[in-house]
């Protein structure tokens, strides 16, 4: 590109030496009495880097030609450069205006729905028994709270509601009795056999229930904890169960999370109990609303990403375990921040750098420092510009490539020491250039 820019450049200049014939002997500083302009130097056609104090042949055995004052522009600060409106407009040079504007940060993540481990409960038995009926005998059945789901006989059972009926009776017999010690030791034993019974979580109801008829029930029923689906089933009718061991697993949907990893170069715009968005596939053009709920504190040392835990509601059922979603996270980073558009940066890795527009044809490259990214492809800026600046948007690497040119022969102009003194591009690498004042 720099070579292509070159050319175009001194091969106009070459046409305009072709048009008029310079004197012979004359030196740079010296005015051409056929143009009647300054000579700044003498220049090879295709080797814009070679310049000499007088005419003479390029390495390639073409002549050189004079680079006038008046051509070279005025003496412009710096690597500042100069176009004439016409070659301005065949460039396609577009500006615009820097401007300060709320930055945001858009971060978007595919996430998968999954149960709010608060709210799933475990069904099991704090004693021995057989499972002799089932009232929910499938997995994805809606329960609500205390509704039953299954029965079971356990020997433990009866002879704790019969210690419990015998405690009771006891205790009303000796009721009367004219030894205290006697009253208190009954009511003693009727509150720890009730409070057997309650520790097997049997519900207050039932021992009522136990209390009214006075008769001891065979089968004990086990209703569920909460309103939910069942995700887990382990109970058969028939089947001997043991202490500790989960019969059901029932999870309340009415809240849903959603495990999203996003990378690590996004967490600084995250925080919790931030807004999230959220679309489905199945359900297009409807974004759900929601909340960070957790970040992990730790981070996936193979794909280096941070897991996120969003909370949503799902009262109308909407949102099913283990579907995918469109995650969307908005992040206010600035909001009056200093912004310009991603293209206008010329980033050689190194430093960025941005062209100025000042008017009449004159762009100077200015390095800035940059902020964050945020969405629409802007930049934050932190130094380097100001507010309503003018800033080239195309073309700027053209533009880059001259102001590197210009510098760079002004350096060598400025280092020679000789009339003979010659220096090429050979000796001055023009990839290494920079725009340094």
């Amino acid at each position: 590109m720099k070579n292509i820019i070159a050319a175009l450049i001194f091969a106009s200049l070459l046409f305009s030496a072709m048009l008029a014939e310079t004197a012979p002997g004359l030196k740079a500083g010296d005015v051409d009495p056929k143009t009647g302009k300054v000579i700044r130097y003498w220049a090879a056609p295709m080797d814009p880097a070679y310049i000499r104090n007088e005419p003479g042949k390029s390495p390639m055995g073409m002549d050189l030609i004079p680079v006038y004052e008046e051509e070279d522009g005025e003496k412009l600060p710096g690597s500042t450069i100069k176009i004439d409106p016409v070659t301005v407009q065949n460039m396609g040079v577009r500006t615009a205006a820097v401007q300060r504007m709320e930055l945001k940060k858009s971060i978007r993540a595919l996430g998968t729905v999954t149960y709010d481990e608060t709210r799933i409960y475990a069904v099991n038995l704090k004693f021995d028994g057989w499972i002799d009926k089932l009232y929910v005998d499938f997995v994805g059945e809606s329960v609500g709270k205390g509704q039953p789901l299954f029965e079971i006989y356990s020997p433990e059972l009866v002879t704790a509601q019969e210690e419990y009926l015998l405690a009771r009776a006891q205790a009303k017999s000796l009721t009367d009795s004219t030894y205290p010690s006697v009253r208190e030791n009954a009511a003693r034993l009727l509150g720890a056999a009730r409070q057997r019974l309650q520790y097997w979580d049997l519900e207050n109801e039932q021992i009522r229930q136990l209390e009214k008829k006075g008769e001891v029930r065979k089968n004990l029923t086990i209703y569920s904890p909460a309103n939910g689906v069942v995700i887990k089933k382990d109970a058969v009718a028939g089947h001997f169960v043991k202490a500790g061991m989960h019969q059901y697993e029932i999870a309340d949907l009415s809240r849903v999370w959603v495990d999203v990893e996003v990378y690590e170069y996004e967490l600084p715009f995250i925080r919790k109990g931030m807004p999230a968005g959220m679309e489905l596939s199945y359900l297009p053009g409807k974004r759900l609303q929601g909340t960070v709920l957790f970040i992990y504190p730790f981070l996936n040392p193979k794909t280096r990403t941070v897991k996120l835990r969003l909370a949503f509601d799902n009262q109308q059922g909407l949102l099913k375990p283990d579907m995918y979603a469109n995650v969307f996270i908005e992040s206010l980073i600035d909001p009056a921040a200093l912004v310009i558009p991603q293209q206008a940066v010329i980033d050689s890795g190194l430093r960025k750098v941005v062209f100025v527009a000042q008017g009449a044809g004159k762009f100077e490259p200015r390095p800035v420092t940059l902020g964050l990214e945020g969405e629409n492809s802007t930049f934050q800026v932190l130094e380097g510009l100001q507010e309503g600046d003018s800033i080239v948007t195309s073309a700027q690497f053209m533009f880059d490539s001259e102001s590197r040119l210009r510098e760079a022969i002004q350096k060598m102009l400025e280092a020679r020491t000789g009339p003979s003194a010659e220096l090429s591009a050979e000796d001055l690498d023009m990839g290494d250039m920079t725009m340094d004042n």
